[in-house]
């Protein structure tokens, strides 16, 4: 379906949030890394298997149970696959330069991003749980909209 992971505005989701495959290890990594780096705390977390993360997963038409994607809500607008991630990563701190990704084809940065995200539990792993945050990020991790 052309344009289905073209940015599209969203209401009702708080800004700076990151929907994500709990269960998957690169995915939770992937989280680790952001927090990591983003030190005024600016992003929040949701797996999309919480009740509210498999809601937002069905508006942006994300199976839940073999999520292709993950997603991040900035100002209003949701974002997939490798605009997601890209996004994300301009908006931490030093990180300014991923915005010369925008010049590679949305085309072939999806085909990237799709070859890892149909290997990514083949190299990586998954877990039965999703991640369990530590009580200092705790508060970061939503469970409702």
């Amino acid at each position: 379906m052309p344009g289905r992971y073209a940015p599209r505005r969203i209401e009702g989701v708080p800004s700076h949030l990151i929907l994500f495959d709990g269960v998957c290890v690169f995915c939770s990594r992937w989280v680790s890394f952001v927090i990591a780096r983003d030190p005024n705390a600016m992003f929040r977390f949701m797996p999309i298997q919480s009740t509210a993360g498999t809601e937002l997963a069905r508006r942006l038409g994300i199976n839940r149970d073999d999520p292709e994607t993950n997603a991040a809500v900035i100002d209003g607008i949701a974002y997939q696959k490798s605009d997601a991630a890209l996004m994300v990563l301009s908006k931490l701190p030093r990180w300014w330069w991923v915005k010369l990704g925008w010049l590679c084809p949305k085309a072939i940065r999806d085909f990237v991003y799709d070859r890892i995200a149909t290997v990514r539990y083949c190299i990586f792993g998954r877990t039965e749980t999703c991640m369990v945050p530590d009580a200092a990020i705790r508060a970061r991790f939503l469970d409702h909209l």
